[in-house]
C-alpha cells in the first residue's frame, strides 16, 4: 500500500469520525442549547446582584447543557418516527442512520447520570434536582403523554423550558425565590406564543404525522388570538419583575419596549390571519427568540448598574 493511499483512508476514517461526532452533537439540539445560556447565565447574576463566581456559572452551564442534551436525545429517540415523515426533520441523526437507536438512548442516558451527577458534585442538591425534574418533564409529561394527545402539548410541556432559569438561580443561592418564580412563570408564559407560528409554518407537517399542534389544529385567526393573549401575558408577567427584584432602569425599559415589539407582532400576525393575508408566522417566531435574548439581556445588566 502506498503512502497516497494511506493518507486517503486515514482522511476517510478522520472525516468519518468527524461526522459521527457531529451527529451526536446535533442529537442535543444546540440552537436550544444557546437559549439555555440566554436565560441561565443572567439569571445567576440577578441572584447573585453582581458578578457571580465564574466557575460556578461554567459548572451550572455544563451541567445544563448536558441535561438539556439528554432531555433533546431523548425527544429524538422517541420521535423518530415521526421525525422520518416531516420535511424539516429528516436530516436528524436517527432518521439518516448516522446513530442507531440503540446508541441515542445510551448517549442520553449517559448524558442524563453525567448531568445530575455533575450539578450535585459542583453546585447543590437543589439545582442536580431540578435538572433531573426538567428532563423528566420533557420526556415523559411532553414527549410520551402530550406532544400526540393534546393541542395544549406545548403549553404543559414547555415547563420543561423554564427549568433552567430556577436551576440558575438555584445554584447560586441554593433556594427559589419569588423573583426565580416569576422568571419561571415568564418562559412558561412566553413558549406558545414562541412556538405555535412554528407550527402554522409547518402546518401540513403536523397534520401528516397527526400530532396536534395547535397551529395545525385551529384557523390562523384562532391561533393568532392566543398568540396575542399569551404575549400579554408574558409582557405583564415580565413587569412584575421591577418591584419583586427590584430592577431598575435598564431592565424597565426594556421591558417595556422589547415587550410592546414582541406585542405588536402578535397582533400583527392576527390582523394579517383575520384579513386572509399569508400571515408571516415566522417572523413572530423569530421576534420572540429576539425579545426573550434582550429581555434577559437586560436582567443581566441591570444589577451591575447603579440606577
Amino acid at each position: 500500500m502506498d503512502i497516497t493511499t494511506t493518507s486517503a483512508i486515514e482522511a476517510s476514517a478522520g472525516s468519518s469520525f468527524g461526522r459521527k461526532i457531529g451527529a451526536y452533537v446535533a442529537l442535543t439540539k444546540p440552537r436550544v442549547l444557546e437559549l439555555l445560556l440566554v436565560t441561565t447565565v443572567p439569571v445567576m447574576i440577578l441572584a447573585e446582584r453582581g458578578l457571580p463566581n465564574l466557575w460556578l456559572v461554567l459548572a451550572t452551564v455544563i451541567g445544563g447543557s448536558m441535561s438539556a442534551g439528554a432531555a433533546a436525545t431523548f425527544n429524538m429517540y422517541l420521535d423518530r418516527d415521526i421525525d422520518a415523515h416531516m420535511q424539516r426533520t429528516i436530516n436528524r441523526p436517527l432518521v439518516t442512520g448516522e446513530v442507531t437507536p440503540r446508541g441515542a438512548l445510551v448517549f442520553a442516558w449517559t448524558l442524563t447520570v453525567f448531568s445530575t451527577v455533575w450539578l450535585l458534585v459542583t453546585t447543590n442538591w437543589l439545582a442536580a434536582t431540578l435538572s433531573a425534574a426538567a428532563i423528566f418533564f420533557y420526556v415523559v409529561i411532553y414527549t410520551i403523554l402530550l406532544k400526540r394527545r393534546t393541542e395544549q402539548n406545548i403549553v404543559w410541556g414547555g415547563i420543561a423550558g423554564c427549568f433552567p432559569v430556577v436551576i440558575g438561580w438555584s445554584a447560586v443561592t441554593g433556594t427559589l425565590s419569588w423573583s426565580a418564580v416569576i422568571l419561571f412563570v415568564l418562559v412558561f408564559l412566553w413558549t406558545p406564543p414562541h412556538y405555535w407560528p412554528l407550527s402554522m409554518k409547518y402546518k401540513a407537517q403536523y397534520d401528516e404525522v397527526d400530532v396536534p399542534m395547535l397551529g395545525s389544529t385551529r384557523s390562523g385567526s384562532q391561533v393568532g388570538l392566543q398568540v396575542i393573549l399569551y404575549a400579554w401575558a408574558t409582557i405583564a408577567c415580565s413587569l412584575l419583575l421591577i418591584p419583586v427584584a427590584q430592577m431598575g432602569l435598564v431592565y424597565s425599559v426594556s421591558a417595556l419596549v422589547f415587550g410592546g415589539w414582541f406585542i405588536y407582532e402578535s397582533h400583527r400576525l392576527y390582523a394579517r390571519a383575520v384579513l386572509g393575508i399569508e400571515p408571516r408566522p415566522m417572523r413572530v417566531f423569530h421576534a420572540s427568540i429576539t425579545y426573550l435574548t434582550l429581555l434577559f439581556v437586560a436582567i443581566a445588566i441591570d444589577p451591575l448598574l447603579p440606577f
